[in-house]
């Protein structure tokens, strides 16, 4: 049976670590994908903005359509897009952070995020390049890296998963690269509940193939993907699991073209048989 749960050591400690001090913080700065906000969710961030107040940073909106990413900007409160590469969004953001600034000392932030979101790309725009960590900050627990750059005084944790999320979660989090495939049995089977996926929500253009017939095969589909990849093996038969990786790494990357998984308010469903090879609907 494939794993359901990715949830190393540096995980749990970490959230110890982020809980024993968030009482001495400002404010926290979430950062998601904008092609997923929802399953991109930090799964300490309910808990936290509870405590603290909370601004969010939805990365590579240069990966998002634009349409439904203004649904997500109007939909969640302090809410920044962001193309951290090219380091757009980036003054608005920093901006946002400043008004929590005490007139007294800089203003204390943590920088939180599930792997693979841009959590460190933002981290790394925030403090500078120049900008070295700080030694112990009086009544900080210790152990943990503090960066100080114009006015912040910023806190990294590790990337955190939902060590309970359901398979279908994993699902979408493995398709944008924040979640390892093995988790899902694989990148054959990412891939196949992928391509069923997009087929079902009217996403054929993602999918680098054509699709003659109506109910095709995901299997097959992913067959021609490896093809055109060159994924062949001994015989030219297609190696499914690097078929898939190649699909995989392709969508997570953007090379396959702007997407939204998700809508707010919709419910977009996902395969969660993640055995099931049948044939996908053309809508």
């Amino acid at each position: 049976m494939p794993r359901t749960v990715w949830y190393p050591g540096h995980m749990a400690k970490g959230t110890r670590k982020l809980n024993e001090i968030v009482s001495k913080l400002d404010l926290i700065v979430e950062v998601r994908d904008a092609r997923a906000p929802a399953s991109t969710s930090s799964p300490l961030i309910k808990a936290l903005s509870k405590i603290k107040p909370v601004i969010h940073v939805l990365s590579r909106k240069d990966l998002a359509e634009t349409g439904k990413l203004k649904l997500w900007l109007d939909t969640l409160k302090f809410t920044y897009a962001a193309d951290l590469r090219k380091r757009e969004g980036l003054s608005a953001i920093k901006k946002a952070i400043l008004k929590f600034k005490p007139s007294h000392r800089e203003v204390r932030l943590a920088v939180v995020g599930i792997p693979n979101v841009g959590k460190s790309l933002l981290l790394n725009s925030l403090i500078g390049k120049s900008n070295a960590g700080v030694g112990n900050i009086p009544g900080i627990t210790k152990s943990v890296s503090w960066y100080k750059n114009e006015g912040m005084l910023i806190v990294d944790s590790p990337g955190i998963l939902d060590p309970h999320a359901e398979a279908g979660a994993h699902l979408i989090l493995s398709w944008l690269g924040c979640a390892k495939a093995e988790v899902v049995g694989g990148y054959e089977n990412a891939a196949l509940a992928l391509i069923k996926f997009l087929c079902a929500n009217a996403m054929l253009e993602l999918i680098p193939v054509n699709i003659e017939l109506e109910n095709e095969e995901a299997g097959t589909i992913l067959e021609n993907i490896g093809r055109k990849y060159g994924c062949l093996i001994s015989g030219g038969r297609v190696n499914f699991e690097l078929a898939g990786q190649k699909f995989i790494e392709a969508f997570s990357s953007g090379r396959l073209g702007a997407v939204c998984l998700e809508i707010p308010g919709e419910q977009r469903a996902v395969d969660f048989n993640i055995n099931d090879v049948g044939a996908v609907t053309v809508v």
